[in-house]
């Protein structure tokens, strides 16, 4: 098995969640060892929170959870992309499918392009997952 560099970046790394169909990139996350664990055990995505200092396994709130299809790992072994099914819809808290549903044209334009596929509210109980 391929030893992640955890240590290098104070015990977490960067965790890309990318379509595994479509090859949209989905969310950036943050995983430390114990989480890369439980993924490859479960197969279900599983990350960091760094705003709530635990383990966050993806879709245990919302019910959008990511099935783990691959995993890539770059040269460095301190990223991993999950290629994942996205089940539920939607990836980001604020209820789009991608985290990256705002975009910035070339003239400074500012543009966002996806409809939000669930309310936060209702599923989180405040305003945008916050």
């Amino acid at each position: 098995m391929i030893k992640l560099d955890f240590a290098k970046c104070g015990g977490l790394i960067p965790a890309i969640a990318q379509d595994y169909k479509t090859g949209e990139v989905l969310m950036l996350a943050y995983i430390n060892e114990e989480a890369w664990q439980e993924t490859l055990s479960t197969g279900h995505a599983v990350y960091y929170s760094r705003s709530r200092s635990k383990l966050w396994r993806k879709g245990e709130s919302s019910g959008n959870v990511q099935l783990v299809k691959e995993i890539a790992v770059d040269c460095d072994c301190d990223t991993v992309v999950f290629k994942v099914e996205q089940l539920g819809g939607a990836a980001c808290h604020t209820g789009h499918r991608s985290c990256f549903y705002t975009h910035i044209a070339p003239d400074g334009a500012v543009s966002v392009d996806e409809d939000i596929v669930f309310d936060p509210e209702k599923v989180y109980g405040k305003k945008e997952g916050k």
